[in-house]
């Protein structure tokens, strides 16, 4: 009888197919067989990699041809040399030394570097792996890509070793064996290649020390461009002078001294040529510095912007003639105010700039306006403080100097006179006020102010009649004679007075009277303390 095992959960395929129906039905009950792999296979693998055969083998052999495929499912893929390492290279269990029955375990491993290469690790001298305290992840350093440790196995990608950096010897580079926190800057290992370059000299003309600037990694330093020298310098890789030389000596001809340059040196820039071109241009000179003052981007124009330059022009000198700044040629004009204008500074009398020692840096005080004004003095507070109302008219000099800024008078009353002279409410002159303006008053304003009524005079803010009066006018009937003053008119009545003093001998109904027996407001003679008030 013919049974179709495809009409079940369990097609036969494979050597399935070769099984005697009872190796698998042991009894009559046909649909209780068994259907795991476990349940008829032997696991002679001891529960090391499951209990599901189907996992790497297929019904047809028990042989697996793509064992490296299957583990890359695994945990740990099979990468670079590890693809084709032998399974005993790992899995220990399965070396000859162990037992028969273990053959094929296939145990769980640890899947850090460190489990298989600790040996490897150890063993490291150069560099010692354990003395540099070096991560046991081997690929924190290491290729897996690559079957060696050493040269392209360097994982160098914080460092790209391209051109001449591309060599095996590690101690090249890590000349004192060290291997960890090694500084990538060029100087670093170059140093010496640096300082010992005379042509041209990159000490002497300060040139940077990171050498990427200027040369590729390719071995002998060549070749070399320095590309900042269009920026820095002078266009010669665009521009009118691009392609139009060969070497940096075809302008540089001082090899120990590259600050030095020469234009006329160049067959383009004959003397009769350039005589003949530059006819009718003031202050016109053959000589290098005077081609680049005015070329300085190399075009024929003669576009020289002194703007860019460390001297921007700005008012009255936009209008200079060059010569007159330019005296000796156009290298090494100074820049300071000083530096042209010392006659200037040392004529000046009002102020006289000298004998005051004001700043020889014109710019502290002046623009570049014509005839150097306006005029501001930022350092008057050495001379005089600027407080206060006193601040408001700090550049308007003339209304305290009056054109006259030598010996000038610090006294109050030189400039408030008027003010002093004019006060009616009280009038300063007819009560001898202080000509000393700060006694009463603040710079900030005239009001409020204080007056040492108390101390000077007679009592109004303590005692007797301190919260006694409102206004000045309440005693000093005469506003234009802040001398004269009243007790008896507004406050002390006759009737009163008289009824207090009818036992006092020449007792006077009078003001200078009540101020004789009473110099301190009290009911009897005696001292009160002056206090100052604001009014």
């Amino acid at each position: 009888m013919l049974f179709s095992h495809r009409s079940t959960n369990f097609p036969l395929v494979g050597q399935h197919q070769q099984v005697s129906c009872k190796e698998c039905h042991k009894t009559l009950e046909f649909n209780k067989a068994p259907s795991q792999c476990a349940d008829c296979h032997t696991d002679v693998h001891e529960q090391t990699v499951g209990t599901e055969c189907a996992r790497c083998h297929t019904p047809n052999s028990w042989i697996v041809a793509n064992i490296t495929q299957l583990h890359q499912q695994s945990r740990f893929p099979l990468i670079g040399p590890h693809a084709s390492a032998d399974c005993r290279d790992c899995h220990k269990n399965m070396l000859s030394t162990v037992p028969l029955t273990s053959v094929l375990r296939f145990d769980p491993l640890g899947i850090a570097c460190y489990d298989c290469h600790k040996d490897d690790y150890l063993a490291a001298t150069q560099p010692n792996h354990v003395a540099s305290n070096y991560s046991t992840q081997c690929t924190d350093c290491h290729n897996m890509n690559v079957f060696t440790w050493s040269g392209a196995g360097i994982n160098h990608n914080f460092f790209p070793l391209t051109g001449g950096h591309a060599i095996d010897d590690c101690r090249a580079c890590h000349t004192s064996g060290s291997y960890s926190k090694i500084p990538s800057a060029c100087v670093s290992c170059h140093q010496t290649d640096y300082e010992s370059t005379t042509n041209p000299s990159h000490i002497a003309l300060n040139f940077t020390t990171q050498c990427t600037d200027c040369h590729t990694t390719n071995p002998g330093w060549k070749p070399a461009e320095y590309r900042s020298h269009d920026a820095a310098y002078f266009p010669i890789y665009s521009g009118e002078h691009r392609g139009e030389w060969n070497s940096c000596a075809d302008c540089h001809t001082n090899p120990s001294n590259y600050a030095e340059f020469s234009c006329i040196n160049c067959h383009e820039h004959e003397r009769g040529d350039m005589d003949e071109e530059h006819g009718g241009i003031g202050g016109y000179i053959y000589s290098s510095d005077a081609c680049y003052s005015c070329h300085p981007t190399g075009s024929e124009e003669g576009s020289f912007n002194h703007s860019k330059s460390a001297f921007p022009l700005t008012g009255a000198h936009t209008t200079t003639d060059c010569s007159d700044c330019h005296t000796n040629g156009y290298s090494g004009t100074p820049n300071t105010c000083s530096g042209c204008h010392t006659p200037n500074y040392n004529q000046t009398t009002n102020p006289n700039h000298t004998s005051l020692g004001i700043s020889t840096d014109c710019a502290a005080c002046h623009t570049t306006s014509v005839d150097w004004k306006p005029a501001t003095f930022a350092n008057h507070d050495a001379y005089y403080l600027l407080q206060g109302a006193h601040r408001n008219i700090a550049n308007d000099c003339f209304t305290c100097h009056n054109g006259v800024y030598t010996n000038s008078d610090r006294s109050c009353f030189t400039c408030h006179t008027q003010d002093f002279n004019l006060s009616t409410n009280p009038s300063h002159t007819a009560a001898q006020f202080p000509t000393t303006c700060e006694e009463c008053h603040s710079q900030t304003a005239w009001t409020p102010s204080t007056f040492n009524h108390d101390g000077k005079y007679f009592p109004i803010y303590s005692g007797k009649h301190d919260g006694e009066w409102n206004v000045c006018s309440d005693c000093h009937k005469e506003p234009t004679n802040f001398a004269v003053f009243t007790c008896t008119t507004s406050c002390h009545s006759k009737a009163e007075t008289d009824n207090d003093h009818d036992e006092i001998n020449d007792y006077t109904y009078e003001s200078n009277a009540c101020l004789n027996c009473h110099p301190d407001g009290s009911d009897k003679k005696g001292g009160i303390k002056p206090t100052y008030r604001q009014y």
